[in-house]
């Protein structure tokens, strides 16, 4: 069985197709949590700091994904922040901890997730789709990315409806949670044939070494 650590859990959405797998959870918002835990009973879900929990119990797992916090690397906030005048803030650099972190000191198979970023990138990713992956191991390129137009086109984001039917959610989970924004949750779910994919790939019975592949900018 393999023990996996998946960070900024949200509810799931990367974690739906992987099988024979024990998963802890790391989800900071509470009531975000108990909707994971619906979906997925069998996993233990924490409500703590996934940064912070990374950090004191990576030794614990075999593989690692983490999907840190994206809008500050977005292009698509800087766009609206020079387009309405909002205050600009500093990209987030807990991204880059982690994965500085997971190459140096993690003994297993990791994947990094984020989204295209407005900034050339400090370490060199792979790509799917929209999203960064920083891994310690070949994603296989051959994936069609589910290519279906869900943005409204004011907003750019897709809109609670289209993305609950994209991630095959229902709706009504969200309902009686307060301060929670139900696209906003769907938009930050990974699409779940790419975090099976990724996860297939990290254990292939023949995987390329670290060492003879450029994903960190190295020959």
């Amino acid at each position: 069985m393999i023990k996996v650590l998946n960070l900024y859990a949200g509810i799931g959405g990367n974690r739906k197709l992987w099988k024979d797998v024990e998963v802890t959870a790391v989800e900071i918002n509470p009531e975000i949590a108990k909707i994971y835990q619906s979906f997925f009973p069998n996993d233990k879900v924490i409500v703590a700091d996934a940064h912070q929990y990374l950090l004191d119990h990576y030794k614990e797992f075999n593989f690692i994904w983490s999907s840190p916090p994206c809008p500050t690397h977005s292009k698509l906030k800087v766009t609206h922040v020079k387009g309405r005048g909002l205050k600009p803030v500093y990209p987030d650099m807990k991204l880059y901890e982690e994965i500085i972190f997971l190459q140096t000191f993690f003994e297993g198979k990791f994947c990094v997730e984020n989204v295209i970023s407005y900034y050339n990138p400090l370490i060199q990713p792979q790509k799917i789709g929209r999203h960064y992956y920083w891994c310690n191991f070949k994603i296989d390129e051959n994936l069609k990315v589910d290519s279906d137009k869900i943005a409204d086109r004011k907003t750019g984001f897709g809109t609670a409806g289209k993305l609950a039917q994209r991630y095959g959610y229902d709706l009504s989970i969200l309902d009686g949670i307060t301060g929670i924004d139900k696209r906003q949750i769907l938009q930050n779910c990974v699409n779940k044939e790419i975090g099976k994919h990724i996860f297939d790939c990290a254990y292939r019975t023949k995987q390329m070494l670290l060492k003879d592949i450029d994903i960190n900018g190295d020959e």
